[in-house]
């Protein structure tokens, strides 16, 4: 198996902390592991991580703390992915320069995913001076609840420069557009809890969420989207609403709509 990036994890909770590296050294990440912010240091002496993991609340020397503790100029010196139970942390994450957080409790695939689609922007950033500084800029949150269709839709944003989150339901992509809104959502129609243009509605009426711009999609299938745009005829907050064979169909329409 090929190697992969070296990844820190920081936290106090044991069980997760070996269920976090059980699962990304099954997907063939080398993974280094600490139960506090002490420890973590310590580990950065001889370890060089391209990702930690990094709760918040912990004996000793919490999230934050280490944090401020490797941090150099205007940035923490390795990106950093927190991890915490509390969903009302907005300040926080708005204060500073993390790539991403994920809230306890997480189903371990969906951490997997978000890891991924970290390192995967870094690598579009690192490698990027010759894309558009804007789009690096735009986050883009794709609720899709395939995981055969969202992680292929996610590469494909990344690959054209944009920063991408993924939730699995409407109700938890409105969640994270409480925490963080982003420019654009990328909805799937036929989510498990809720349609796609259902969720579009209540983030239009939230004033958080309010300027957001939204595309409603369906894999292959205009009939489902005909009676959409019947119920949304008259109604705002839906930017298009796109029938799409490939990826690239989807970039394109979100290349549109942030144009």
């Amino acid at each position: 198996m090929e190697q992969k990036a070296k990844i820190l994890i920081v936290d106090d909770d044991k069980i997760l902390r070996g269920n976090i590296v059980r699962i990304l050294k099954m997907k063939g990440y080398e993974v280094e592991a600490a139960e506090d912010g002490l420890q973590g240091l310590k580990k950065l002496e001889t370890y060089n991580p391209a990702l930690i993991v990094l709760d918040i609340n912990m004996p000793n020397m919490g999230g934050i703390e280490f944090y401020h503790k490797i941090y150099f100029g205007d940035k923490p010196r390795y990106p950093v992915l927190f991890s915490t139970a509390r969903s009302d942390l907005e300040h926080l994450f708005r204060e500073f320069s993390i790539d991403g957080f994920i809230v306890k409790p997480f189903d371990l695939d969906d951490f997997v995913r978000e890891v991924e689609i970290i390192l995967k922007k870094r690598e579009c950033v690192v490698e990027g001076p010759e894309q558009k500084i804007g789009q690096l800029l735009k986050n883009v949150y794709l609720a899709e609840n395939d995981p055969a269709e969202s992680g292929p839709i996610a590469v494909a944003l990344l690959d054209a420069g944009y920063r991408v989150a993924c939730a699995k339901s409407g109700s938890a992509v409105l969640e994270l557009m409480m925490i963080d809104p982003p420019v654009l959502g990328l909805i799937k129609l036929g989510l498990v809890d809720v349609s796609g243009d259902l969720v579009v509605q209540r983030a239009h009426h939230m004033a958080k969420t309010s300027a957001v711009k939204f595309i409603v999609y369906e894999k292959g299938d205009s009939s489902r989207l005909t009676p959409v745009r019947e119920r949304m005829r008259g109604k705002t907050g839906v930017t298009d609403l796109v029938e799409y064979a490939t990826t690239l169909d989807l970039v394109r329409a979100v290349e549109a709509a942030l144009a």
